[in-house]
Order: C-alpha cells, then structure tokens, then sequence
C-alpha cells in the first residue's frame, strides 16, 4: 500500500457522531429510539435529541434546528448518502433485521460485501441508513496480489435473521 492509499490521518481518528436534520422530533425518535433501540441521552425540547447505543454522550443527534416540517433533499443534490451504523456481530445485525420486519420498515437493499454484511434503508425522512456487521480481517477477500477486494452480491436477509 503507498503511502497515498494508507493516507496521512492519525490511524487514531475515528468518526464520531452524526447530526441529522429532521422534520419531526418525535416520529424519529419513534424510529431510532422505538425501533432502533438507541437509548436518549439529552432533549433540547421539541428542537433536538442525542441518542447513544451504549453509554457515550451522543453517536446520532436529531435536530429540527434547519427542517422543521420540511421534506427530504430532491433528487439529484448533494448531501449526506448515508450513516452507517455497525453491529458488533451477525445476532445483533439478525435482531434488528427483524424488529424493522416487524415493524413494516422496509429495506432499500441487502448486500454482502465480502468484508461485510449490510442492510439498506430510509429513515422516516429519507436519510439513508446503512445498518452493518463486518467480518472479521482475516475472512476478508484478497486478490491474487493481496489487495482487499471487497464484492457486492445479494445478502439472504431471511437467512441472516435465522442467526438472531
């Protein structure tokens, strides 16, 4: 790998939490909060939410700041793709996949990519979610030269939430 392809960023750096915006506080919290299981850590009110999935001071933020009532970006423009939220392993990534089952929420897609497996979705105003659980390294597809060379294929969903 050049130096390029490593990159020059502390291998320190993680990503922390991501902000969206909302046009109703309560029907996302009903989503990530309800069916999700994030837990809330803080309410501004009727204006904003920060929810944890285990403890830390907020890894998603909810806010209504800049959309309150308003709709999801046309398409065409630039904005956020989606987050991705990682599971720490296929039961946890199979239980989710069927309480959004249970609860109507369909998926957009389901892809295992070699070094991981994922669920696509839309969250009540349109943000992508991707809901995931990585393989571990040492299951990971290389190439002949030892490169990673992850895939896209078609994820059995009913098969992952037998694992649950």
């Amino acid at each position: 790998m050049t130096p390029r392809e490593a990159g020059r960023i502390d291998p320190g750096v993680r990503v922390g939490h991501a902000h969206l915006k909302v046009a109703d506080l309560e029907r996302s919290l009903a989503f990530y909060r309800d069916i999700l299981g994030f837990g809330v850590t803080q309410r501004y009110g009727d204006e904003a939410a920060f929810l944890s999935a285990g403890g830390y001071h907020h890894d998603l933020a909810l806010n209504t700041w800049r959309s309150r009532g308003g709709g999801p970006p046309a398409p065409g423009t630039t904005g956020l793709f989606h987050v991705a939220l990682l599971y720490p392993d296929r039961a946890s990534l199979a239980r989710v996949a069927r309480d959004l089952r249970d609860a109507g929420i369909p998926l957009d897609g389901a892809s295992d990519h070699g070094v991981s497996e994922a669920l696509y979705l839309r969250d009540p105003d349109g943000n992508g979610l991707e809901l995931y659980r990585d393989r571990p390294r040492a299951d990971w597809p290389l190439d002949a030269d030892g490169h990673l060379a992850m895939i896209t294929e078609p994820l059995d969903v009913e098969a992952l939430m037998r694992a649950a």
